[in-house]
């Protein structure tokens, strides 16, 4: 099953996320559009998986994920097939629509639920890196791949190609390969839940994977950009900034392999704290080569913590019955963040320039950091009163 989640989080992050910024250039072109109304597109992709978040943990709690992402498989196939024909880019944002419910159904908010709910807390932590560093690589393998159909077949043929590549690969494992507990008939979720939302750590977690999130998504999309303003080719920028990959996966190594020692909460801050830094540093030492390597490296060692650091703190606090719905609870913020930051950050540039930019995600990372801290505090204070 791990085997079959890291393959299928693989092509379905690198085609119904990542595939997309490769086919704006052409997309721009034929359907006479500007880069700001695509990039809406995709934005649009994300908001809509935020918001059906929440029913889909719930779907995930009570039934399992084998027959919801084998759903979704079909759906986001269909989508990227759709996506192929469009003429306009009004249809452009309705396949962008279907294809943020079928990426909610099949990314990693569903994985997530599925391996939480099949293995102990003992396996988790692993079985959680295994299918992670595995799709840490989907935008190094899938950019470059789909910028090679558009040279050979054009961009609506190599749309197709990528449909029919993820039909043949996702839906069979998802169906075959995905498996769930029966879900216990006593539990409560929506007391759990209730519970859960009328907490303070439920609300520092969130505060904590928000802001992160935000600052990731905006560094993500306006690094390239920032680094040839400050002078570097575009070349060297985009190899630098191609770091970030690479780097999210050995930051999630360290991670997991440092908790058997420290604790999940304490780990994830000291890498966001890292991530504050890094924003500092850019504007100060970034116009040289080795300081903006630096510098990307430090924000890129805690660029995919968070990805595996919200599900173990998620099942160690509130258990593994209701995870999936508070999962998805936790969802919906982040992910708007994640859609939203970006344009914001952008907004910024213009009117205060990058350096900017970079103090607000500098001053979002310390936030998550510091909320980490003071949940972890709060937790061990609730562990001595018991």
């Amino acid at each position: 099953m791990i085997g079959a989640l890291a393959i299928t989080q693989t092509a379905g992050y690198g085609i119904l996320y990542y595939a997309f910024s490769v086919f704006i250039p052409p997309m721009s072109r034929e359907l006479q559009a500007g880069v700001a109304q695509l990039t809406g597109a995709i934005t649009l992709s994300v908001l809509v998986s935020g918001l059906v978040a929440p029913l889909i943990g719930r779907w995930l709690d009570r039934r399992g994920g084998r027959g919801l992402m084998t759903a979704g498989s079909v759906l986001g196939a269909l989508a990227v097939l759709a996506w192929s024909q469009v003429r306009s880019v009004v249809q452009l944002y309705l396949v962008c629509g279907v294809l943020g419910v079928a990426s909610a159904m099949v990314l990693y908010e569903a994985a997530f639920a599925v391996i939480v709910a099949w293995f102990d807390a003992t396996r988790r932590a692993r079985a959680l890196l295994a299918v992670t560093v595995v799709a840490g690589f989907a935008s190094s393998i899938f950019l470059p791949l789909t910028g090679l159909l558009v040279e050979l077949y054009g961009w609506r043929q190599a749309l197709v190609i990528l449909a029919v590549g993820y039909a043949l690969t996702a839906v069979p494992l998802h169906a075959l390969a995905v498996r769930g507990r029966a879900a216990p008939a006593h539990v409560d979720r929506r007391e759990i839940v209730g519970s859960a939302l009328r907490e303070r750590p439920f609300w520092l977690l969130a505060a904590a994977f928000l802001t992160q999130t935000g600052a990731v998504a905006v560094m993500g999309v306006l690094l390239v950009t920032y680094l040839i303003a400050l002078g570097h080719p575009p070349v060297f920028a985009a190899g630098v900034a191609g770091l970030l990959g690479v780097l999210s996966v050995t930051g999630r190594l360290v991670t997991t392999g440092l908790q058997a020692r420290w604790p999940v909460a304490l780990i994830t801050a000291v890498m966001f704290g890292l991530q504050g830094l890094a924003a500092v540093l850019l504007p100060m030492v970034g116009r040289g080569a080795v300081g903006a390597v630096v510098a990307v490296v430090l924000f890129g060692l805690g660029f995919g913590v968070g990805t595996i650091a919200r599900p173990a703190l998620l099942a160690d606090r509130y258990g593994t019955a209701a995870y999936a719905s508070l999962s998805g609870a936790l969802a919906m913020p982040i992910l708007v963040a994640k859609a939203v930051a970006p344009l914001v950050a952008a907004g910024i540039a213009q009117v205060a320039g990058y350096p900017a930019v970079m103090g607000v995600v500098a001053a979002a990372c310390a936030l998550g950091a510091l909320s980490l801290v003071v949940y972890d505090r709060s937790r061990a204070a609730a562990a001595q009163g018991q």
